[in-house]
């Protein structure tokens, strides 16, 4: 009954995306490297550059202490007067809850113009700053930065508090994609610092997390997803995303998939992804994605023009399409080739304790539409793709239990008689 009402609510308050929003949320993937100026910078900067007084939440972290430490260095080594707040449930000899409630802590947040949240475990801080649903004096703190037009930051599991409803802890893809979903297990409420219309993830491509962002989506009623890459950030102003750091992220429209009711798993046809690569820009409320200006002054991939004529000869099946990055390679090689779709598969060769249904699989089949299109370039040192309006459906599958036995060898009797080699 809750889940339904989730999905009643948020397709009831779809629309509330397009209300404009002060501040600017930084949504960065994961595993941030310490170099990454394009990413460090820009929080910085939307904070107000040099001088930007930023509070740093280490509230998600194993080691609170120590990430936090880190992330200050980060944003003080771009001119940042960024300060820790010690709010973090596992910080050793801290009384957290104290800190939590303390009223100059309070005001030192809110008189900041940035906040960064730690990566970690995210159910740590909606747990910490809103028990139960409700906001603390804190979360209403780091709300006022929003509102002034302040920027909210956050890395990996800063990140997933960024929708308004969240995953709380759901690691496992397959199980998702085979119906395992559970109020307060899987997914939660989040902080909501994105238009509520959104729902984000992080650490997207590297682990594969199109498999679990589809079927959330379907279940939570949700029409837009955007799924960041590891060191690369997306930066949301209001409707408008641009895409920073190291690599991109992808884009899922499911406005007009539907699934099947008749089929017992999950399944999906018809949504419409699209790669986002770093320096690329889009605008959710109309639809618009303008690539990076290299990008512009390079190749054009068209499907639908005359003088198309995609570079890759060759088919290709991917045994795994949840596997670092392949969903992007796959889409690059429909967009970039000759044939007009691409498949692959995701399943489980070795099935775990308690997975569900063990025999079931999904094929995932990428194809081309109406507005596929996309660019090519290298000149930023490696094959780089957007990659826009590819098609996709997702079927399940029944896999072989095993999937494959070994070959046996020949018995001596049906074996052909091998002559002994001539000496010399």
């Amino acid at each position: 009954m809750h889940a339904l009402l989730l999905r009643l609510t948020a397709a009831a308050v779809f629309f509330l995306h397009l209300t404009v929003q002060a501040g600017t949320a930084i949504v960065i993937g994961g595993a941030t490297k310490s170099d990454n100026d394009a990413v460090w910078q820009r929080v910085v900067d939307e904070a107000g550059g040099p001088g930007a007084r930023i509070a740093v939440f280490a509230t998600a972290a194993a080691n609170p202490e120590r990430s936090a430490g880190l992330i200050v260095a980060s944003l003080n080594r771009r001119g940042a007067n960024a300060e820790a707040i010690p709010v973090a449930p596992r910080q050793k000899d801290v009384d957290w809850q104290a800190n939590l409630n303390d009223p100059a802590l309070i005001a030192k947040v809110a008189a900041s113009k940035g906040v960064f949240f730690s990566g970690g475990a995210q159910e740590y801080i909606v747990d910490t700053l809103q028990p139960g649903g409700e906001p603390t004096a804190m979360l209403k703190a780091i709300r006022q930065v929003f509102d002034n037009g302040g920027v909210v930051a956050g890395t990996s599991a800063g990140a997933a508090i960024m929708s308004r409803i969240m995953f709380r802890d759901a690691p496992d893809n397959m199980q998702i994609l085979k119906g395992q979903w559970r109020d307060k297990r899987e997914y939660d409420q989040g902080l909501g610092f994105v238009n509520s219309g959104l729902f984000v993830d992080q650490h997207f491509l590297k682990r594969g997390r199109i498999g679990r962002m589809l079927p959330a989506m379907r279940a939570l009623g949700y029409t837009q997803g955007l799924g960041i890459e590891e060191n690369s950030a997306a930066v949301i102003k209001d409707h408008e995303v641009e895409i920073i750091g190291a690599r991109g992220a992808l884009l899922v429209d499911l406005s007009e998939a539907s699934s099947d009711a008749r089929l017992p798993a999950f399944n999906v046809r018809g949504a419409v992804i699209s790669y986002l690569d770093r320096g690329d820009k889009h605008d959710l409320k109309t639809g618009v994605t303008t690539p990076a200006a290299h990008k512009l002054r390079d190749q054009k991939l068209d499907p639908a023009s005359a003088d198309y004529r995609p570079f890759l000869q060759f088919d290709h099946y991917f045994l795994d399409i949840l596997a670092d990055n392949t969903i992007v390679t796959a889409m690059s090689q429909l967009l970039d080739g000759r044939s007009p779709e691409v498949r692959g598969l995701a399943y489980r060769v070795r099935p775990r304790p308690g997975d569900l249904s063990p025999e079931l699989g999904f094929e995932f089949r990428l194809y081309k539409g109406l507005g596929t299109m996309g660019w090519f370039s290298n000149a930023l040192g490696s094959d780089d793709y957007t990659v826009l309006k590819v098609r996709l459906d997702v079927t399940p599958v029944r896999m072989a239990a095993p999937l494959f036995t070994p070959v046996q060898p020949a018995s001596e009797s049906a074996a052909p008689a091998v002559a002994p080699a001539r000496p010399g």
